[in-house]
């Protein structure tokens, strides 16, 4: 019965929206059709389309390139394509926009080249568009495409693309991508989820897509309830996201992703391995490594006084500590109720306790919001206020990011033998003790992923932090947030700085995992 109190309150941000969306105001819902909805959901539609189709270029032609191809610097490359993960996309939007405005490093340059004097001499596209938001989105969520295709076409037996060769057929569109379908779409699946929870950087760029306009209906015109039912029409759009990416998850477990043919791969000659590297470097040039260049140019002029910047990194820390743990701990318990306690309906709800992942942290911080104001209407609870606290803030951090804990823990518990378990609870040890004593050492491992990326996560949350932060509370991501918002982003330079460092973690995490082949049998 405990658990399934723990699977309720988890979910209770979501069904929270749900019930807010049913204050239902003809008037107010008719002016929000006629003025802004239609350009909401245009707006949705037309970045889902733009990223997950340039994404998916960039992620199709470097996996197949590394997959196929031996050059130069290829092994480098084949792990420096996944950096671009470690930088939250608003980061990249914010060091873009300082680099490529009219007051920076590149309208200054052509205007001291070519002479001119002003704006209107020359043209310049405007990051701070649909077409900027696009931009930058693709080139930091690329990899999610490139790592999952790369590992399909690794997997694709060989004969088949000989055969193809035989027949006069093309390699890749004749096998690799039928036969990497599945996996390309899950890829792709995860990139427009991304897409559609981003806030930091259509906020920025001034893109007015659902999630911001949900910001902007409860901050801007404090209309819950209008709020809420934008966030019904997004929801509209996870679900029709999950159910794809579920189906194809779901139809990659036909596929055997052994690494067969990495020795097989064509050695290129040096022009064809020049075009290689050009290709494969392009997506990480944009996607990391001028950013971070841009980051570390601007912290020569960053004024942020060091104590300032130490306080601010305590805080995350501090909050992001505290978040990981109890997630954790929340996860292991519903991972191991999930395995060892029989009950064939659990496993269900312990999946919908994960279930906040996949929406935007804003709509999560709307139903928070929501959830506790409800507590607090009931009569006892008057005197006790939990919006605007560490406890609200919290609680939001672990409905939406408690997927990855028990991500995480649940795998390291299914890779176990089964009757261990059983033979610790014959040999007449307890429960809790066989737990403690057989499963805990053996998936320790688990345990230190689940905070890890549990607490990386956190660290670069924007909207939950930024709606729900106890006053004058700032983390790194807020931080950055409001000189970006100040157009003083130089002066944060360093504390976007940290936040990449602290998103490498992961990276280095996942490239270790890659190497013994884990990550993927995870996946599956």
């Amino acid at each position: 019965m405990f658990s399934f109190v723990i699977v309720f309150i988890l979910v209770c941000p979501i069904l929270s929206i749900f019930i807010s969306s049913l204050k239902f105001d003809l008037n107010t819902w008719s002016h929000l059709v006629s003025t802004k909805l239609g350009l909401y959901t245009w707006n949705t539609i037309t970045l889902l389309l733009g990223v997950g189709l340039t994404s998916l270029f960039i992620g199709l032609t470097s996996a197949w390139i590394i997959a196929n191809y031996n050059f130069p610097f290829s092994k480098i490359l084949e792990w420096a394509l996944i950096l671009p993960l470690a930088i939250p996309p608003y980061i990249v939007a914010y060091s873009y926009t300082d680099f490529l405005e009219y007051s920076g490093f590149i309208q200054t340059f052509i205007r001291d080249i070519f002479l001119f004097k002003t704006s209107k001499e020359y043209y310049f596209p405007e990051i701070r568009s649909m077409g900027g938001a696009i931009f930058v989105m693709s080139f930091v969520l690329y990899p999610y495409i490139y790592l999952i295709s790369k590992l399909a076409f690794l997997s694709t037996p060989i004969s088949l693309y000989e055969l193809a060769k035989m027949h006069g057929k093309s390699s890749f569109f004749n096998v690799a991508l039928p036969m990497s379908r599945p996996a390309i779409v899950a890829g792709l699946s995860l990139v427009l989820m991304e897409t559609i929870s981003d806030f930091g950087t259509v906020e920025f760029f001034a893109v007015e897509t659902l999630t911001l306009g949900i910001f902007n209906l409860w901050l801007g015109m404090n209309d819950f309830a209008a709020a809420s039912q934008v966030a019904i029409v997004s929801f509209t759009f996870i679900i029709i996201l999950l159910g794809i990416e579920l189906t194809a998850r779901k139809r990659q477990k036909f596929h055997d992703y052994q690494i067969k043919n990495i020795k097989f791969r064509t050695k290129l000659n040096f022009y064809q391995s020049l075009l290689a590297i050009s290709i494969c470097f392009i997506p990480l040039f944009f996607g990391f490594i001028l950013p971070v260049l841009i980051l570390i140019e601007q912290g020569s002029t960053d004024t942020t006084n060091f104590s300032t910047l130490l306080e601010i990194s305590i805080n995350t820390l501090t909050i992001a500590g505290i978040s990981a743990i109890i997630i954790v701990f929340i996860s292991a318990f519903l991972a191991l109720t999930v395995n060892f306690k029989g009950n064939k309906i659990f496993p269900f709800f312990a999946t919908a306790a994960g279930s906040g992942y996949a929406f935007p942290g804003v709509m999560i911080a709307l139903g928070t919001t929501y959830f506790f104001s409800l507590i607090q209407n009931i009569n006892f609870m008057n005197s006790f206020t939990i919006i605007g606290t560490f406890i609200a803030l919290i609680f939001a951090y672990i409905s939406r990011f408690n997927a990855i804990g028990y991500g995480s823990i649940n795998t390291g518990i299914m890779r176990m033998t089964p009757s261990l378990m059983e033979a610790s609870i014959t040999m007449g040890y307890s429960y809790e003790r066989s737990i403690l004593k057989i499963v805990f050492p053996i998936i320790k491992p688990s345990f230190l992923v689940a905070g890890i990326l549990s607490f990386v996560e956190i660290a670069k949350e924007l909207p939950i932090t930024l709606l729900l932060r106890p006053f004058n509370f700032e983390t790194l991501s807020t931080y950055v947030y409001q000189y970006a918002k100040d157009e003083m982003f130089e002066d944060s330079a360093y504390a976007a700085l940290l936040i990449v460092f602290v998103g490498l973690i992961p990276i280095f995490l996942l490239n270790k995992a890659l190497k013994t082949q884990n990550f993927f049998n995870n996946k599956k």
